[in-house]
């Protein structure tokens, strides 16, 4: 297993990744859709050019195993994404991916690194944890969309809010 950059001849397996990612994301809300991959294509392109820091984990057949995309606001290091794919996970990609956010922050002297998290992604708020990462920081609060179903309610403190 490798970490590195994404390379040019990337482009096709990192789509399929971030593809697939978003479709995950989708299914956190109740939502029914199949992967995209020419919209995964697009935004891998954004991050390259805003020149957001990737990280691809390679396997040992060249096949890309998961990515992380990081975004820098001044010195505050951002985890855009961070996904690997069903046959890779529970075997430490995601902590060699997330390490190299955390080397970032470190470098532009920070200790933390900042995620955007789905409420109800159990799996993520549970690996940050192990990771020291128990601290909510910020609620995004908004108007339904048009025909959203919203499956869920959270409370934070004594709020209670759909999602």
């Amino acid at each position: 297993m490798i970490i590195r950059l994404p390379k040019f001849e990337d482009e096709k397996k990192i789509s399929i990744l971030i593809a697939k990612f978003r479709e995950e994301l989708k299914e956190l809300k109740g939502i029914k859709s199949s992967i995209n991959i020419e919209q995964g294509r697009e935004e891998f392109k954004e991050y390259m050019e805003a020149k957001y820091p990737i990280f691809v984990v390679e396997g040992d057949r060249k096949e890309l195993l998961g990515y992380l995309v990081c975004r820098i606001d001044d010195s505050v290091v951002w985890v855009e994404s961070l996904f690997v794919s069903h046959d890779s996970r529970r075997k430490g990609v995601a902590s060699k991916l997330y390490q190299k956010a955390e080397t970032i922050a470190r470098e532009l002297g920070e200790d933390t690194v900042y995620n955007w998290v789905n409420p109800n992604n159990d799996k993520m708020i549970s690996f940050l944890a192990k990771r020291g990462y128990n601290v909510l920081n910020l609620i995004e609060i908004r108007k339904p969309w048009k025909d959203e179903a919203l499956i869920q309610k959270i409370k934070v403190s004594d709020h209670e809010y759909n999602y």
